[in-house]
């Protein structure tokens, strides 16, 4: 028996029905955050002239322009980055067993700020040699992070792998936080760059910026949802995966380096954006149960719709100044995770 007709095996009543429907609901709102995403901004766009440059009619040159290099990309790389960070929480979340997983835990957003802090302090910038290398950088520190912890983690003996790994990922993480303060007060005259990256935001976006980071993002969010059925079924034990013939550390590892890969990627071209991974997959599993077959594919919905929303009120409540997305979701989330962590602690005891 394949391990797919093993995990077909974990059946929930009336989840297709479900899955369905909700799918459609997470694609609807999807569709209403993007579209308010491009209406809302300084420059007044009507939907009627939306909808005739979608399909092909002309507008206002300076319409167009907005709407083609600004808005449109911009709405697009939030749902990219937005359903990646809730969809890789939700897969920690399922490979640890743990509600407060997020796609951070491995070390992955210290090690993308170590790599964006040296290229802003000592990269020659874009105008140097015609590239922007600080995604560039972000990215190859987020994967260093997270192959140390990797590594460091499978060293450690007389622990559970995943406890190893957790540890192993805030002992790097720790280090890579205390190069990253190193070089920021060794270079104070780039501090405020540094943190208005590390902050989070999408205000650079472009179709460069989406062209970039959309290869490793579509690649991690395929593995993920090809191994949401597995996911159910180490939600039930490492011992009870393994008797049904299911390899639950090669589960586990898979599915790690697809969520830290497509979790660098978003965090190489927006920054920080903190807490989207404990929000949207919670906020799915209270609407819709705990089943990863439904959880997974919703993330990604729910996750986009709500990272450009929140882009949408980030460079608007303080209009005409701009508010860092990464605070603003902070603010929504971090009551959100004191009121998860106390309810989990209320279901232990």
């Amino acid at each position: 028996m394949t391990v797919q007709a093993v995990a077909a095996q974990v059946r929930i009543p009336g989840l297709p029905r479900l899955r369905w429907l909700w799918t459609a609901a997470g694609v609807v709102a999807l569709l209403a955050a993007a579209l308010l995403g491009v209406l809302v901004g300084p420059a007044h766009i009507s939907p009627a002239a939306v909808l005739q440059a979608l399909t092909g009619s002309s507008i206002d040159p300076g319409q167009a322009t907005i709407l083609w290099q600004l808005r449109l990309p911009r709405v697009v790389l939030g749902a990219l980055v937005g359903g990646m960070l809730a969809t890789a929480g939700a897969a920690y979340q399922g490979v640890f067993r743990n509600p407060l997983a997020d796609p951070y835990l491995l070390g992955a957003a210290a090690g993308a700020n170590l790599g964006a802090t040296l290229a802003i302090a000592y990269g020659p910038g874009a105008s140097g040699i015609g590239v922007n290398i600080v995604p560039i950088a972000a990215f190859a520190g987020a994967a260093s992070a997270v192959g140390a912890a990797y590594v460091l983690g499978r060293t450690v003996t007389g622990l559970r792998s995943t406890t190893a790994l957790i540890l192993a990922g805030v002992a790097v993480a720790t280090f890579f936080n205390a190069v990253q303060t190193f070089v920021q007060q060794s270079q104070t005259d780039t501090i405020r760059q540094v943190y208005t990256w590390i902050l989070g935001r999408l205000v650079t976006a472009g179709w460069d910026g989406v062209f970039l980071v959309l290869p490793y993002i579509a690649i991690s969010l395929v593995v993920i949802v090809l191994h949401r059925r597995l996911l159910d079924v180490l939600s039930v034990g490492d011992d009870e995966a393994t008797s049904l013939g299911i390899s639950a550390r090669r589960i586990r590892l898979v599915v790690v380096i697809a969520a830290t890969l497509g979790t660098a990627a978003a965090v190489a071209i927006a920054g920080t954006i903190a807490f989207v991974g404990i929000i949207v997959p919670h906020t799915v599993r209270l609407l819709t149960g705990r089943s990863y077959r439904v959880v997974i594919p919703l993330s990604i919905f729910f996750g986009g719709a709500f990272l450009v929303l929140a882009d949408t009120a980030a460079r608007t409540v303080v209009a005409p100044a701009e508010l860092s997305i990464g605070v603003l979701t902070a603010f929504i989330g971090a009551p959100f995770f004191i009121a998860v962590m106390r309810s989990t602690r209320a279901a232990e005891l």
